[in-house]
């Protein structure tokens, strides 16, 4: 990826662009992005995140399906802000995910870097290659799609 030197995307942002509030908000910053191509984000990870209570009480590991969860959330925020004014009234819906793979715990303390491509988009169906890296270590990986409907 090519550095494009677009403005940092902040929290308060990224809330005017996806519906998702805490606990459940996966992504502080998206730290760069190429309109219809690709996109950065950045996740902290705290001890302090609920499901640290119960995974693992004596090991915190960040679950797999929220770390997925975190590409998709950072997915959406590429969509709309690659729609601009064509997103306005709309929501991005998970469809699927294929080809999941966790390489490495992620704990509190982490920075997790969100990487995201679009391989595809048709109409109102996109779909998108993930990564997640904490220190440049790919932690997990996966491909998933998403569709674009009107919020009813």
């Amino acid at each position: 990826m090519t550095e494009t030197k677009q403005p940092v995307i902040d929290v308060q942002e990224i809330m005017t662009m996806i519906p998702h509030r805490y606990p459940i908000l996966l992504v502080d910053r998206i730290i760069d992005y190429k309109l219809g191509e690709w996109v950065v984000g950045l996740k902290n990870v705290t001890f302090n995140e609920p499901h640290f209570q119960g995974h693992f009480p004596s090991r915190a590991i960040m679950p797999g399906v929220l770390i997925v969860e975190a590409m998709a959330q950072t997915a959406a925020c590429l969509v709309v802000k690659t729609l601009g004014d064509e997103a306005k009234g709309k929501l991005v819906y998970f469809m699927s995910i294929d080809g999941a793979k966790f390489r490495k715990p992620v704990v509190p303390g982490d920075s997790v870097h969100i990487h995201v491509n679009i391989s595809q988009s048709r109409r109102n169906v996109w779909k998108f290659t993930g990564e997640a890296k904490v220190d440049g270590a790919v932690c997990a990986e996966a491909t998933f799609s998403a569709m674009i409907m009107d919020n009813k």
